[in-house]
């Protein structure tokens, strides 16, 4: 299937490991000219080499920290200023910490929506001028299946990936005129760094090891398994493409059917 992306360009966040990783790897590997964002300056140029040399796309590597405006207008200036537009934004911050309501200090909740939502708003607002012009654009955010099924101490991410599912949700209406739509896609228990920390972290609260964590939710999986990153990562890909031009204002999950809603 012809996806329609070559020549265009993405903007990918969070993309020096995990989904994200997986995410831009895949888009180059359709044709896309990728921007990668995370604050691990050495490993990300080290993967925008790699994907060039497999793809012979360009790839950027743009350290940023998303939790701070000044660096977010940074990267979208780095972005703009080396290929002139942003055609497909993927946004994807890291998980805000584990924990209840009760073991969450207010800052946690300051610190968790600026990362969380904020860069969100900051990326969308730098792109979304040009994908008007152009009446052309993609924009697709990582959640999380929480949104749909609140994952048990996750307090944060639960209640503030909900709020970016409201505004992409709110924000497909408006811009859909422009020939832009806005998507959220949302990973089940996938095996990223993230997975094997939470995983961790389960283990030491429950007196069990992390192995015995990773069965207890793959028995709540009808697939009965995690997921491997590029699973997902074919799924946004579909999203920011051609084909996919009328899903729009959508949350869609990789999930192994987890959710049972």
């Amino acid at each position: 299937m012809d996806l329609g992306l070559t020549g265009r360009v993405a903007l990918v966040t969070g993309s020096s490991r995990g989904l994200g990783l997986a995410v831009a790897e895949e888009l180059a590997a359709e044709g896309c000219d990728v921007v990668l964002a995370a604050r691990s300056a050495d490993v990300l140029s080290e993967e925008a080499a790699r994907i060039e040399r497999e793809t012979g796309r360009r790839a950027l590597a743009v350290p940023t920290d998303l939790a701070s405006q000044e660096s977010v207008q940074g990267l979208l200036d780095s972005a703009l200023g080396e290929f002139g537009t942003v055609d497909v934004l993927v946004t994807n911050a890291g998980g805000p910490p584990v924990g209840t309501f009760q073991e969450h200090a207010p800052q946690a909740w300051t610190d968790a929506v600026k990362l969380t939502l904020g860069s969100v708003l900051d990326l969308t607002r730098g792109v979304l001028p040009g994908m008007k012009d152009r009446a052309w654009g993609r924009i697709i955010n990582i959640t999380s299946i929480a949104v749909k099924q609140p994952v048990d101490g996750l307090i944060l991410s639960n209640s503030i990936r909900a709020a970016v599912t409201g505004f992409a949700r709110t924000l497909a209406n408006e811009v859909a005129p422009f020939g832009i739509t806005v998507n959220n896609a949302l990973p089940g228990y996938t095996w990223t760094q993230r997975v094997r920390e939470l995983a961790a972290t389960a283990a030491a609260a429950g007196g069990v090891s992390p192995a015995e964590v990773v069965k207890g939710w793959e028995a709540t999986i009808p697939v009965g398994r995690l997921a491997e990153p590029p699973e997902f990562a074919a799924l946004v890909a579909f999203l920011a493409s051609e084909r996919a031009s009328y899903i729009t204002g959508a949350s869609v999950a990789v999930d192994g059917g987890c959710v049972k809603s």
